[in-house]
């Protein structure tokens, strides 16, 4: 089951209209030893989202790496990706199990609610997505979280726990320490100057949570 593998870095890509730097960039990060992506765009058209999945996913395959698609269980489903990850306002998770198959992973943005938490691990979610822990760009509005509630999380549900938002190579650590399996990661990836370096760094985060 690739369910096991939810752990370390966590790529998401950016809202890049250029197919061809998206692709060489996440090349790079896989490249560099980070086994999960999500393709996230939000402001480009359904074929052009299709075509960059679809080359994604070929990518993914290359490099022996999960594929998560953000909100879009048809997207999903065309690109023959091995997940989706879902919002509280992006359809249900059961509707999404139903539809993906009972190989597929799914994983539920919780925000800074342990409420919502509970209800996601209830409705079958395989991995649940806590934050923004800090400022981000991707979403300046975004409800903030703070590590306690990692603490909360894993102390109660037994799921692969992924922090987002604003996460950079500086503030990391402690959020390992609070209890996050996952980072989920923008910026400080894809807009590095090295986006592969970049990567190496952060999976060094890793190396050094592990006893």
């Amino acid at each position: 089951m690739r369910r096991r593998e939810l752990s370390g870095l966590y790529a998401i890509t950016p809202d890049w209209a250029d197919t061809r730097r998206l692709l060489a960039t996440t090349e790079a990060i896989l490249a560099s030893g980070c086994r999960i992506l999500q393709y996230r765009n939000k402001v480009t058209s359904d074929c052009h989202r299709q075509e960059q999945a679809v080359a994604l996913r070929g990518l993914t395959r290359h490099f022996d790496a999960l594929l998560i698609i953000n909100d879009d269980v048809d997207l999903a489903l065309f690109a023959e990706a091995d997940g989706v990850h879902l919002g509280e306002d992006d359809g249900e998770l059961a509707a999404a199990r139903a539809r993906l198959g009972s190989a597929a992973i799914l994983g539920a943005s919780c925000y800074q609610s342990l409420e919502l938490a509970r209800s996601a691990a209830r409705a079958g979610a395989d991995y649940l997505a806590f934050g923004s822990f800090f400022a981000s760009s991707t979403k300046p509005l975004a409800r903030r979280a703070d590590t306690a509630l990692l603490q909360a999380a894993r102390a109660e549900i037994g799921l692969p726990l992924c922090a987002i938002g604003g996460i950079t190579l500086d503030n990391a650590a402690p959020l390992l320490a609070a209890g996050a399996d996952m980072l989920a990661v923008i910026t400080a990836l894809f807009e590095a100057a090295d986006p592969g370096l970049a990567t190496e760094q952060f999976i060094k985060h890793f190396e050094e949570k592990t006893p």
